[in-house]
């Protein structure tokens, strides 16, 4: 057996409900990302779990990897003493990583160096973990001041570990990423930290490796990055094999950069999960429909395919090949809205980018529209057949003074107080008066309609719709 999967985690506390106590809400993307790779760790019921962990123990000239019969740790130092846990670790496996390790530049430090309790980036991933799976043991790996390379050489030694000792074997790269994206956040602003974020994203979302060994120190210094290290690690042990690569969310609304990314080994090493095509049924539907019906705008049947892919399988679809271009090389915030006999049935969308490219976001956000919008049940593949689809691609918000700048059957209304954000779409039935949109936004975030204390932005979009061209609004 070998490495069958690899995750990229942020570790921020308060996304543990005891220490956030409902915080999290404000990163629900990223909670809702985490509890995904927790279901997915959990599906492959790996042996060994290696978590390479930027807190854990760091040294000049050599990697900590802990040793010992358990690793023990709580919450208490951010408050949530009663939140604790014990996780047996697998000392033969990191006896094995540190044999291959002195081989090859790669040196580990004595057991006992500095070693205490499980530090938080370690934590909290695996008290997601542990919410639904706990057959495993745990190999804690730390980082250290050497080279790149010799990060990715630990990450081959790791792997080489996983298959001598015939483990099936999960590597979770632990890390934030920029700590300076807001002046107000904990650690300032620098332009630095959006650039690093935004490059670091595109490249984990593109299954761009090698982009993450490329660079400049004094860049990272200013943008006070925290896991890239962790990244390389894990770049290191997933060499070779064939992996699907999946941004599953962003966030930094505190002014520190959380990505959720996913990485699933394809074949007989892994499952491949989350790659899966569309059936041949669904297949041989699509194309009678295009007969009958002419071409399908390929916005809308990129939609429709994640979606039917989605509730057919039970797994997302990997980005089909041969799209126009213009969904794979440009970046936006999407919605896609899902009808079923002229009644909404369900509409998710991002305002801002959070994948690499405008179909990567269409694939997802279908399938929140499809089984995660809370106003509705779940479609069902029964239902398949019924829905129609329109994908809103959006242009830049653009901030306005009042109520007066808006025209809903042109502009969409975006509006904010504190962490509360609520969006309309423009151009729907029934809304006919910019105060009615604004009130139906504020609804929306949970602000009180009467409240005039409120940030609004106005945005314009493209409209893709079955059987049409794009319109504008």
């Amino acid at each position: 057996m070998s490495i069958v999967a690899a995750y990229v985690v942020p570790h921020p506390p308060l996304i543990v409900p005891s220490v956030g106590r409902g915080q999290e809400r404000a990163v629900s993307e990223t909670v809702a990302a985490y509890e995904e790779v927790a279901r997915r760790i959990a599906a492959h019921a790996p042996d060994t779990i290696v978590v390479v962990s930027p807190h854990a123990p760091l040294f000049r000239d050599c990697f900590h990897v802990s040793t010992g019969d358990a690793g023990r740790g709580d919450m208490g130092r951010f408050g949530a003493w009663e939140t604790s846990m014990t996780v047996p670790y697998d000392a033969a496996f990191a006896a094995s990583v540190a044999a291959c390790a002195r081989k090859h530049g790669a040196p580990i430090c004595g057991s006992g160096m500095a070693d205490g309790e499980l530090d938080h980036a370690t934590f909290v991933p695996l008290s997601f973990v542990n919410e639904v799976y706990n057959g495993y043991r745990l190999v804690r790996v730390g980082l250290s001041g050497l080279a790149s390379e010799a990060h990715r050489a630990l990450g081959r030694c790791i792997a080489e570990a996983a298959v001598d000792l015939h483990r099936r074997c999960v590597l979770v790269a632990s890390g934030d990423l920029s700590h300076r994206l807001k002046p107000d956040g904990p650690y300032g602003y620098a332009p630095e930290g959006p650039v690093f974020d935004n490059d670091v994203t595109a490249l984990l979302d593109a299954g761009d490796f090698e982009g993450l060994f490329k660079f400049n120190e004094a860049f990272l210094e200013e943008a006070a990055e925290c896991g890239l290290r962790s990244f390389q690690v894990m770049v290191g042990a997933l060499e070779g094999l064939p992996v699907t690569h999946e941004l599953l969310s962003y966030e930094g609304p505190f002014g520190v950069g959380y990505a959720v990314a996913a990485f699933e080994v394809e074949g007989v090493q892994g499952d491949g999960a989350v790659a899966a095509g569309i059936d041949e049924e669904a297949d041989a539907r699509a194309s009678d429909d295009r007969a009958a019906q002419g071409a399908v705008d390929p916005y809308v049947a990129l939609a429709r395919a994640s979606v039917e892919g989605y509730v057919r399988t039970g797994r997302p679809i990997a980005r089909p090949d041969g799209l126009p271009p213009e969904l794979v090389e440009s970046r936006a915030g999407v919605f896609v809205s899902l009808h079923e006999d002229g009644d909404l049935r369900g509409c998710i969308g991002t305002i801002e980018p959070t994948t690499g490219n405008v179909a990567d976001e269409i694939v997802r956000n279908a399938v929140a529209a499809a089984v995660e919008d809370p106003r509705f049940l779940p479609v069902r593949a029964d239902e398949l057949d019924a829905l129609s689809y329109s994908v809103d691609v959006l242009f830049t918000p653009m901030p306005i003074a009042s109520v007066d700048e808006l025209d809903p059957s042109r502009y969409g209304v975006i509006v904010t107080k504190d962490t509360r954000r609520g969006l309309l779409l423009p151009n729907l039935d029934g809304v006919d008066t910019a105060a009615e949109q604004v009130a139906i936004a504020k609804r929306k975030a949970g602000i009180d309609p009467a409240d005039s204390d409120v940030a609004l932005e106005r945005f314009e979009v493209v409209r893709h719709e079955r059987g049409g061209g794009p319109r504008r609004g």
